[in-house]
């Protein structure tokens, strides 16, 4: 049998509220992360890593981080996580306490995971809703692929470095995501640009590498490339990201993961090998 891939999960946009709270006064925001550690944890063979790719909570609050805490505890994979907009690096630092953690500054972070890196950039601006890598989260990367000896690497951050078409979150985006591909293109080893924001399952090229935004578990960014709608969300079928390497082959693959119970699975063939 072929070596099995590593795989690397990744979640985006929880927008964990305080118990008993709708995000929008809509949106159950905590069933629908206890749906999806309930997925993950049902997954064969199970990820190696998840990574969470920003919007761990709303507001933010040390009460919505507390209730984030219990409602990740049944998760059975190690997981890490990036700030998004919505969240707080002092109260994510006093959350989660994970050793990769700088003191300060940004929550940049180095998780490798048998021979691949998955890299964590912090693209959060206190107070503002776009993003940014400032410049020492660039020069730190700098020296990360630098230093790596080509292993191959995925780039996590929350804020897409590409315009989608959905304006109001076009103008969000990752503004200085034309310093960042002059970085990314001189490393060829970066197979994957990996983003949340924007609650749509999304892919591009960029810098010379494969770039997605990761499905969130609970509500979509209404799909409006014609300008024709106030900002607006959608509760769509909700899904996941899985990355995964294949060393043997160099290769990556990402597959979207619906979240919920489906039929089957079902066999194409009978017993006797024919198609049912």
């Amino acid at each position: 049998m072929p070596p099995k891939p590593i795989l690397i999960a990744q979640i985006s946009d929880l927008h964990i509220k305080a118990p008993a709270e709708l995000a929008y006064g809509k949106v159950d925001t905590a069933a629908a992360l206890i749906r999806c550690v309930a997925a993950l944890n049902a997954l064969a063979p199970r990820p190696h890593l998840v990574v969470i790719s920003g919007d761990l909570v709303d507001s933010p609050s040390a009460e919505e981080y507390a209730h984030l805490e219990r409602l990740l505890a049944p998760l059975q994979i190690p997981f890490v996580a990036v700030p998004g907009n919505h969240d707080s690096r002092e109260l994510m630092r006093t959350a989660f306490a994970q050793p990769t953690f700088p003191a300060e500054g940004p929550l940049n972070q180095l998780y490798p995971v048998d021979g691949i890196d998955i890299v964590l950039l912090d693209s959060n601006v206190h107070g503002q809703p776009h993003g940014e890598l400032d410049a020492g989260t660039l020069q730190w990367l700098e020296a990360v692929l630098s230093s790596s000896d080509h292993r191959p690497a995925l780039l996590f951050l929350h804020h897409p470095p590409f315009a989608t078409g959905i304006w109001h979150m076009d103008r969000q985006n990752l503004r200085n995501a034309a310093e960042f591909a002059l970085l990314v293109e001189r490393y060829p080893w970066v197979r994957l640009v990996a983003a949340g924001h924007v609650h749509r399952a999304t892919v591009t090229g960029f810098a010379g590498t494969v770039a997605t935004i990761c499905p969130a578990p609970n509500h979509a960014v209404a799909l409006d490339l014609g300008e024709q709608l106030a900002p607006s969300f959608c509760v769509e079928p909700p899904a996941f990201h899985l990355h995964a390497w294949f060393a043997e082959r160099g290769e990556l693959v990402t597959h979207q993961v619906p979240i919920g119970a489906f039929d089957g699975p079902h066999p194409f063939f009978g017993a006797d090998g024919k198609l049912l």
